[in-house]
């Protein structure tokens, strides 16, 4: 079974809604109830933040701070994490008008928020998700990287490089520099990127397709089949790496003339589609019931939970926004059996406790009521 990993103490300084707040925890899940915009996403949101990036919301960070607030915002948190205790503290500060986010390990300055995936993995399901299948293809790449990444943290600098090469090569095809050995260094870098990040999304899903076919869910939540498209469909992905980043640089070299005129790379792991099907009724999930849609995602988050709790040893912290406001009390009890079974620490929302009853004593209870916390 895996290791749990779980938060003990949280403070926020001028954290969205909150001026102040501080949270003592057990390793028990959490179930934050209030109002609606009492602050409950609002704290699960800093939690977010204790892992890269933008945090559930992809807050651009000046508008995270407190509004009227002097400064930036903090996040401090202690926790028992992958490599034991540790003292996080994150925020923000402005420097020369420029918002940075900073982040210290025990104290000690650290160079790069990737830093974090060392002590904990986040995962987050919230209400804004529940489009994921008749959203755009943007949003679905977007939320299958957050899965790779989950798994392996060097996912999200190869795909920051790629789009950097990405964009400088459309610069230079749109101001018609074709600058032969310019263009050709930088489409040697799109390819080895590119194909990186081809494989590692086609090995995260062969790893989480695996899992779903193993599983027997007692949830009862539907199976979801789960392919990729958009990108070099016409070649295997088991072959060789150094032929598919060939393969690649050679359409780059020949689409110059066409991506200059469309003023964008047309082909490339940035054209890349997540596809989703309901098994049991072999139906495209865009296609389902809002209800169908809603427990296909649910099932595929948790079965993602399971996956890197069973590739990284550790079981993730799980952010459930608002998870139980449409499942019916059976349901919901067999839901937080099987997020109880992933042995980590979860967050979860709700306007009613009620909703939980069936948690019981495996949850600590927390209100919410206008940034502030109440026992």
């Amino acid at each position: 079974m895996a290791q749990k990993t779980f938060i003990t103490r949280l403070k926020l300084t001028d954290f969205r809604n909150y001026a102040q707040a501080s949270l003592t925890l057990d390793g028990r899940h959490v179930v934050l109830t209030g109002n609606n915009g009492s602050g409950k996403t609002n704290l699960m949101e800093a939690v977010s933040f204790l892992s890269p990036g933008r945090g559930l919301r992809r807050a651009v960070l000046p508008e995270v701070a407190r509004a009227g607030a002097a400064g930036g915002f903090s996040i401090f948190a202690s926790l028992e994490g992958m490599s034991g205790d540790v003292e996080m503290g994150t925020g923000t500060e402005v420097q020369d008008d420029t918002t940075v986010r900073r982040l210290r390990l025990n104290g000690a300055p650290s160079r790069s928020v990737d830093d974090l995936t060392d002590h904990l993995r986040v995962l987050w399901l919230t209400p804004s998700m529940d489009g994921l299948f008749t959203g755009s293809s943007s949003e679905r790449r977007r939320f299958l990287d957050r899965l790779v990444l989950s798994i392996d943290p060097a996912h999200g600098r190869r795909a920051s490089d790629f789009e950097r090469a990405m964009r400088s090569r459309n610069r230079l095809l749109g101001e018609g520099r074709f600058d032969p050995s310019w263009l050709s260094g930088l489409e040697q870098q799109m390819a080895a990127l590119g194909i990186a990040m081809a494989l590692a999304r086609h090995e995260m899903m062969r790893l989480l397709s695996s899992l779903i076919d193993q599983s027997r869910d007692p949830s009862g939540f539907p199976v979801a089949d789960l392919a990729l498209a958009g990108f070099l469909d016409d070649v295997g992905m088991d072959t060789p790496a150094i032929d598919l980043e060939d393969l690649y640089r050679e359409r780059l070299a020949a689409n110059r003339g066409r991506d200059a005129a469309a003023s964008r790379t047309l082909e490339g792991p940035h054209r890349s589609d997540l596809l989703v099907r309901h098994r049991d009724k072999d139906m495209d999930a865009a296609r389902c019931s809002t209800g169908e849609q809603k427990a296909l995602l649910v099932g595929l988050i948790l079965a993602h939970a399971e996956l890197v709790a069973t590739m990284t040893g550790f079981a993730p912290i799980l952010l459930l926004d608002e998870i139980a406001a449409h499942l019916d009390e059976g349901r919901r009890a067999s839901l937080f059996d099987r997020i109880d079974a992933l042995g980590g620490q979860a967050f979860m929302t709700g306007t009613d406790a009620q909703m939980f009853s069936s948690l019981g004593s495996r949850a600590q209870f927390v209100g919410v009521d206008d940034g502030q916390l109440l026992p």
